[in-house]
Parts: structure tokens; C-alpha cells; sequence
């Protein structure tokens, strides 16, 4: 596999990994029947070394005839134009409606020369607006298509998850470029795209590649596919097909894959149907596409579905978002880079140059630059007020907490709310600056210190599952079918959404000062079983003289390898 490696273009490795670190999210979709609980749930990771952790909210709103709607980049902030309004939006919050309708993404780039720079919509704007309009994953995925080609396409090439109560769909698109007529008008403007449901019982995963391989034009009623009508033929004008329709690739013809592509995004899928298949993809054993995932094989693609092993909890979802390789080849607690403390984090540019080879550094699914991370759960068996719930978490997903937020809440918690604080503004009441101290913390002794985090994860995250029960049987009771707004419901909801959202503030903020007192200066103060530091018996105020368990066995021998000569002691001195 290495020499294999060695013979792949090292400018275009260190391209692509430049553009993946600046641009990397992953995505989970589980169907109905491939859920515990038959809910409809979403994964997505919103990582960018520039995003802030905030809950978005936008309420329902009327507007007038002829109204209009300011379209700014979310990527940047820059201001794009303008859209028209309709006369009624939906509620959002965060990456779902009052409707349960839900939608996360991932951005592949794809072909450089389809980008439209004189594009209306961003990939964020097509995401929160159409949320604003949209009762159903398919009139979403619709609605993306109608706004892109009515106002072009202002982004890279994007892998959508679109999800409702009943459905979960992958939707990739990309723009058709620039070409001008004389007048001055793109006669390109707008997107090739399509769409596939994933099956009842399967997952789905996307990860900063394209993943639609062949499109089932024969569905000629879209039970399971939609398309747009030139997907195929403005491949062809753009010669990057020819042949027949059925041997048509969306992800060939628009985004090739690259080893880049493989490794650095491609991989985080196979490892999330990895971990949830226990071991087997499409039927297959998975290390079969093993040399797929890292960049060796790339014509060995996996299937876009794959069915789990066992029906997917919550938990375990929100478990695989947290994922670093662990024990598969691309581990990173295993190499030098993780130093005396096996962290399994590798700081940006992710590729880098020793002797004038070119080398890699893995990106996994759970990594430092995330601005917030969320599930989506919808649930067909409630009512749109109490079925659907944002389980929201900000920064890195292995050191941080999922809390329950009801879409049909009246307003947000205030730790995670929009405009406290951003990322150049550290605010002590939001949740995301108190999560990344904790992290900036465990990755400096990340096998002593994230245990402890991840065991307060656990708890708040299990404790919450077991509490929306009860909530949900209580909110039942109250729900009064054709009384809209039952705001008695909402503020219901919103009072638990806001207490559990402040709970989990309140113990990492304790769980802050505790890393301090237990782990200072490299220590580990013991305790005692009520979980009071042990003092030294003379005095309260001055603890047992602490654990010194410096680092790994591997760590010494590698600074034994690497500086012996000068730190060895002599033998006469050895006792």
C-alpha cells in the first residue's frame, strides 16, 4: 500500500488536504426502520477553523407582497443581494423546522470551473431559507433546486442531508459555471443535481466527497430518486461524460476522486459504517474497502447505503460522531504525532513535506475545529410541536455534550444563544468558549483528562434521553389538536429545553474548575470515595502528594531513540 502511495502526485495530495481542512463536515442519516426507535435522525458536524458554536432561531413570520430577503454568505458574512419573500416562513431552529424538516450538509467542491461567481444563494442561504419553507424533505430538496436556478448558485459543489418524520435523502448539487452572453447574462445559471432516498433500514453517510454514483432514471415517479433533467446531458456538453444514461455517475462527472478525497473525507464514511455495520459494509467484510477509505484503490468504491447491524439508538449515533479511527490503521493515538499522551489530533495544514516526500495527517470524524455539532431527530408518532428535537452540542464532539432543544421552542437557551459571544469575542456565559476550554485542556493530556469528560458527556446526554420521555408523555397531555399556537405546549417545552441546556453549562462549568485542581502541572491529586481530594492527613488544605504518571511507555522509548545520547545516565550512576 505504501509504494502505492509514494506514486500518487504529492502537489495534488497537498492540495487536497489544504482545501479539506478548510472545509470538512460529516454527516449521518438513519432511515425510520434502521433507527431503535423508528425516529428519522441526522448527524452533522459544522466544521470550520472559523465557525462559532450558536443556535440559530428564527421565528414564523408574515410578511407583505413584494417583501424582500437579504442573502448573506454564511461562510463569510459578506453580503450577496437580495431574494423575494413569501407572504409565510416556518419556524427554525438551528438545522430544523416547526415541521420536523431537516438539513445539514457537506461541501465537495467538485469541478472548480462550475462555480458561479455572480451567484444569488449560497449553500448556508439554500439550507436556513428553504427550512423557512419547506413541510417535507422532498418539497425541500425541491425548493433548493427552484432558488438555485432562479437566483444562481453562489457556492462549491455540496452533498445535502434532507430529512422528515418519514424520510431522510441525500441531495448533491453543483453550479454550471459562468458563460456570458453578450448581454451580459449567465446563460448557465443555476444547478445540475440529484437525489436519492435512503432505503428503509439503511444508513447513509457523506463527508466532504461526492457519493451519488448511479442514478435510477427508470423511477419514473421519484419514489426513490429525483433528478434534474440535464444532470446527464450538461455532463456531456461539458465533456465530462459520454455514453449511455444508465452508466451515468454524478460523482465521477462532477467531483473525480482524488486521493484526497479518499483519505481525507471518503475514510470518515467508511469509518462511520464501520463502527454502526460492526464490521461489515454493503454485506461485505469492511476492511474489504479498506484500501478505498485510504486513498490506495479508488475505483473499489463502497456502496452509498449500508445496512447497521443493529437497529441505532440515539447514543450510538451520537457515539460514532466522535469517532478517531480508533483501532483500524488510520488511528492516530498510535504514531509520534500523538505524543506522551496518545491524543488522536493533529493541528492544520493536514498534509506536510520531510526530505521532499509529501505526507498526510488523518482527518476523522470528531476533530478540533468544529463549530457546533448536532443530531436531528424526527418522529412521526408526535405531533410536529413535541416530535421534533435538536440535539445540539458545540466544538469538538469528543469533548462535548448533546442537550435536547424542542423545535417548537419560543426561544433559545441563553448559553447558546446567537450573538453571546463569537469568535472574536469570548463571552463567560457561552457554552461554546467554556466547551473549547475544556477541550484546549484534554488535548494537552488527552489520555488522563478526556475520560473524565467523556464520562460527564455520557452522563448529561443519558440523562436527557431518559428525561424526554417523560416530557414527551407530559406535552402529550397538554397538546390540543387545531389549537395553533398552544403556547401553553411551547413554553412547556421551552422551559425543559433551556434548563437542560443551562444544567449542562453548570456542570462543565464545575467540570472546568475540577480539571484544574486534579490535573495541574502535569499531576493527578487522588481522591477520595466521596469525591473529595485527598489530603495529606496533617492539614485540609494540602493534598496527598500527588500522582506523577508522566507519559506512555512508546513515548519514552521514542525520546530514548531520538535524544538518548544526551539524556542516558551514565551506569555508574543508574542506582
Amino acid at each position: 500500500m505504501i509504494s502505492r502511495l509514494l506514486k500518487i502526485s504529492f502537489s495534488l495530495i497537498t492540495a487536497v488536504f489544504i482545501y479539506t481542512s478548510a472545509e470538512a463536515c460529516t454527516n449521518v442519516l438513519v432511515s425510520k426502520g434502521a433507527s431503535a426507535d423508528g425516529s428519522i435522525m441526522i448527524t452533522y458536524a459544522a466544521d470550520s477553523h472559523a465557525l462559532y458554536g450558536e443556535v440559530y432561531f428564527h421565528p414564523a413570520g408574515m410578511f407583505p407582497k413584494d417583501a424582500m430577503l437579504d442573502v448573506v454568505n454564511w461562510d463569510n458574512g459578506k453580503y450577496i443581494g437580495q431574494i423575494s419573500q413569501i407572504r409565510n416562513t416556518y419556524q427554525t431552529v438551528g438545522n430544523m423546522n416547526e415541521h420536523q424538516v431537516m438539513i445539514t450538509e457537506t461541501t465537495y467542491g467538485g469541478r472548480s470551473e462550475l462555480e458561479d461567481p455572480d451567484g444569488g444563494i449560497d449553500y448556508g442561504g439554500l439550507i436556513y431559507i428553504t427550512l423557512q419553507r419547506a413541510k417535507t424533505a422532498r418539497e425541500a430538496i425541491q425548493i433548493i433546486a427552484d432558488l438555485a436556478n432562479e437566483y444562481g448558485y453562489a457556492s462549491e459543489g455540496e452533498s445535502f442531508s434532507v430529512g422528515d418524520k418519514n424520510e431522510a435523502w441525500i441531495m448533491e448539487l453543483i453550479g454550471k459555471g459562468s458563460n456570458k452572453n453578450r448581454k451580459g447574462i449567465n446563460t448557465r445559471k443555476g444547478i445540475v443535481w440529484a437525489a436519492a432516498k435512503v432505503p428503509d433500514g439503511y444508513i447513509c453517510a457523506h463527508a466532504n466527497q461526492a457519493r451519488i454514483n448511479h442514478i435510477d432514471f427508470s423511477d419514473k415517479n421519484h419514489e426513490n430518486w429525483m433528478w434534474a433533467e440535464d444532470v446527464v446531458d450538461f455532463a456531456r456538453e461539458m465533456k465530462y461524460f459520454k455514453g449511455k444514461d444508465e452508466d451515468f455517475s454524478f460523482c465521477d462527472s462532477y467531483a473525480p476522486l482524488t486521493f484526497g478525497g479518499a483519505r481525507g473525507c471518503e475514510a470518515r464514511v467508511w469509518s462511520a459504517f464501520n463502527i454502526l455495520g460492526e464490521g461489515v459494509i454493503g454485506g461485505k467484510d469492511a476492511n474489504e474497502y479498506l484500501d478505498y477509505a485510504m486513498g490506495y484503490n479508488l475505483k473499489n468504491k463502497m456502496p452509498l447505503f449500508t445496512k447497521p447491524a443493529q437497529k441505532v439508538t440515539l447514543k450510538a449515533l451520537s457515539n460514532v460522531m466522535r469517532d478517531h479511527y480508533e483501532g483500524t490503521p488510520m488511528d492516530m493515538t498510535k504514531d509520534v504525532g500523538a505524543g506522551g499522551h496518545q491524543c488522536p489530533y493533529r493541528w492544520r495544514p493536514m498534509g506536510f513535506k520531510v526530505d521532499g516526500n509529501t505526507y498526510v495527517q488523518e482527518r476523522a470524524i470528531a476533530t478540533q475545529q468544529t463549530g457546533f455539532w448536532i443530531l436531528c431527530q424526527a418522529r412521526n408518532w408526535l405531533p410536529d410541536e413535541i416530535g421534533g428535537i435538536l440535539w445540539f452540542g458545540v466544538d469538538d464532539a469528543a469533548t462535548s455534550a448533546l442537550t435536547p432543544i424542542y423545535t417548537s421552542c419560543t426561544r433559545t437557551p441563553v448559553c447558546l444563544r446567537e450573538g453571546n459571544g463569537n469568535m472574536v469575542t469570548y463571552s463567560p456565559t457561552s457554552l461554546f468558549w467554556l466547551s473549547n476550554r475544556i477541550a484546549q485542556f484534554a488535548y494537552l493530556m488527552y489520555n488522563r483528562v478526556q475520560p473524565v469528560v467523556r464520562a460527564h458527556a455520557d452522563a448529561h446526554e443519558l440523562k436527557c434521553i431518559e428525561e424526554v420521555k417523560d416530557i414527551d408523555a407530559n406535552a402529550l397531555k397538554m397538546y390540543k389538536v387545531g389549537e395553533e399556537p398552544n403556547m401553553e405546549l411551547r413554553r412547556y417545552l421551552t422551559n425543559y429545553s433551556c434548563k437542560a441546556a443551562n444544567e449542562l453549562f453548570q456542570d462543565w462549568s464545575n467540570l472546568n474548575n475540577f480539571l484544574l485542581v486534579k490535573f495541574m502541572d502535569g499531576n493527578i491529586k487522588y481522591q477520595n470515595e466521596d469525591g473529595s481530594f485527598t489530603t495529606n492527613g496533617n492539614t485540609n488544605v494540602i493534598p496527598k502528594f500527588p500522582a506523577q504518571p508522566g507519559y506512555t511507555k512508546e513515548w519514552y522509548e521514542r525520546i530514548a531513540k531520538d535524544h538518548g545520547k544526551t539524556l542516558m545516565v551514565p551506569t555508574s550512576d543508574k542506582n
